[in-house]
């Protein structure tokens, strides 16, 4: 496997990670926001951090993954 396509699938699975675990959060914010039981202010303070951590982990992978693969040109 050569170094683009060894770093284009990366990008692809860590594309495809994010976005799953971004719907599932969705999801379960959803539930909780439409659940009379649940303060909807807790949800808030509990995804806010998760959302902020994951994303930018990821645009921060996806990003060292295209600058090394475009720094041997």
């Amino acid at each position: 496997m050569t170094k683009d396509k060894l770093s284009a699938y990366v990008t692809l699975m860590a594309t495809t990670t994010l976005t799953i675990i971004l719907l599932s959060m969705v999801g379960a914010l959803l539930i909780g926001l439409f659940n009379p039981l649940v303060d909807n202010n807790k949800i808030f303070e509990a995804v806010t951090p998760a959302f902020q951590t994951i994303v930018g982990g990821f645009i921060g992978l996806i990003t060292g993954i295209k600058i090394g693969s475009n720094n041997d040109t």
